[in-house]
């Protein structure tokens, strides 16, 4: 079995139209109405192919195709959600490379023991409602089912309000169930593959990952009639922890990685001195005792920087997920069937956060890595060539196919 390769490139350019950026990238923002038309399209695709469609409280979309038992099915998929002028591969060709996967199952009338099911994912990039992987979280018990109801974005706008206006506020509990196994398909958004010449990574684990949120309280003042001397400026204070979180990285080393990615600076006039900053913290490492290193010297850095300006801060960890080991079925079966698909392929770990990070919590479960071009993901230049993609989408579907058969 080898999955029509056109049929997935023509699914692939049809679903990145809906919220197509003018430079060909994606904003698709979580529960937008450019969500819900890509909803409305994969639904209506997953129908086609014979699946029994349902929607859970938390917005998650299930198509399933049926097995011959009664048995746990085997889970594959990803989100359609995107970050602002992201890319059009990063989640949905996941999901797309497991509806292709299914297809290509109906078009060889292949009949599995285990149902085949596919899955969407609500928020995963946490670019509007905070944090990342929040309806996988629900599902795996680890974040409340009302605090992800209650989440709200920068206009104050609650996400059980969003799941209710776009039609997606569904009747099924938000909760686990048995399963064979979860696959996700995704990729890489990183250098690694491309600069080896692979087409596959086989995805052993996920680095474990720590959000943070630094709120800093200076003096708000007119930026004409006050004397440096006198200056407590939020801002001052947060460039120097911008400085000293990349600091952090580099003096630990290894794979440590430190960002700040976001600021917020009241009043954000030009003639003012800013008096209150909003910034985030993003922390990653494969071990977890690295990041507990990291965060009490973030803690250190925010003290000093404020000390020095004379202002005062919080600050506030609120999403940590630990490093994730994938299970070593799972990963032995992707790693064969990337060997029986003639895929150039590689052992690898992520360096992403991925809903599989919260489903490895309910089932075993591993992933596949397709290569991104210059290694470059969330922007506009994202891109994965159809070879790879094709190498890709049939590793999951023989994944997929053997353990559905019960293999």
């Amino acid at each position: 079995m080898r999955i029509d390769r056109r049929r997935l490139e023509a699914s692939i350019e049809e679903l990145g139209r809906i919220g197509e950026t003018n430079k060909g990238g994606l904003t698709r923002l979580a529960l937008s109405d450019d969500d819900r038309r890509a909803r409305d399209r994969m639904v209506a695709w997953m129908r086609e192919a014979g699946l029994s469609v349902r929607i859970d409280r938390m917005g998650n979309i299930f198509g399933e195709r049926a097995g011959t038992e009664a048995l746990p099915p085997v889970m594959m998929g990803s989100h359609i959600d995107s970050v602002p002028t992201g890319g059009k591969y990063d989640g949905q060709l996941g999901v797309l490379c497991a509806l292709e996967a299914i297809r290509t199952l109906n078009d060889h009338e292949v009949q599995t023991r285990h149902p085949v099911m596919l899955v969407i994912f609500t928020n995963e990039e946490g670019a509007r409602f905070q944090p990342a992987e929040l309806a996988s979280g629900v599902m795996a018990g680890k974040i409340a089912l009302e605090d992800a109801y209650n989440t709200r974005d920068k206009d104050g706008i609650r996400l059980v309000d969003e799941l209710e206006r776009i039609g997606y506020l569904g009747p099924e509990p938000c909760v686990a169930r048995p399963l064979r196994a979860y696959l996700e398909l995704h990729i890489e958004q990183g250098p690694y593959l491309e600069e080896e010449g692979r087409s596959v990574g086989v995805v052993e684990g996920i680095v474990a990952i720590s959000w943070s949120r630094v709120t800093i309280h200076g003096v708000q003042d007119h930026a004409g009639p006050t004397p440096m001397r006198t200056r407590h400026d939020a801002l001052v204070a947060a460039a120097q922890i911008v400085t000293g979180v990349r600091r952090i990285a580099t003096e630990i080393g290894g794979d440590l990685v430190a960002t700040v990615g976001h600021l917020t600076v009241s009043p954000n006039i030009t003639n003012a001195i800013p008096g209150k900053v909003a910034l985030s913290i993003d922390v990653r490492d494969p071990l977890d005792a690295t990041i507990d290193r990291a965060l009490a010297l973030v803690e250190r850095v925010v003290h000093e920087a404020c000390a020095r300006e004379g202002v005062t801060s919080e600050v506030e960890h609120y999403w940590r997920v630990p490093y994730t080991r994938f299970d070593g079925a799972v990963v032995d079966a992707i790693e064969r069937a990337a060997r029986a698909a003639g895929a150039r392929y590689r052992r690898i770990r992520s360096g992403a956060g991925h809903d599989a990070q919260y489903m490895a919590m309910i089932a075993p479960a591993g992933m596949i890595f397709v290569p991104s071009r210059g290694g470059r993901s969330h922007c506009e230049e994202e891109f994965t060539p159809i070879g790879d993609i094709e190498d890709g989408a049939n590793t999951l579907l023989l994944t997929a196919a053997g353990l559905a058969r019960g293999k």
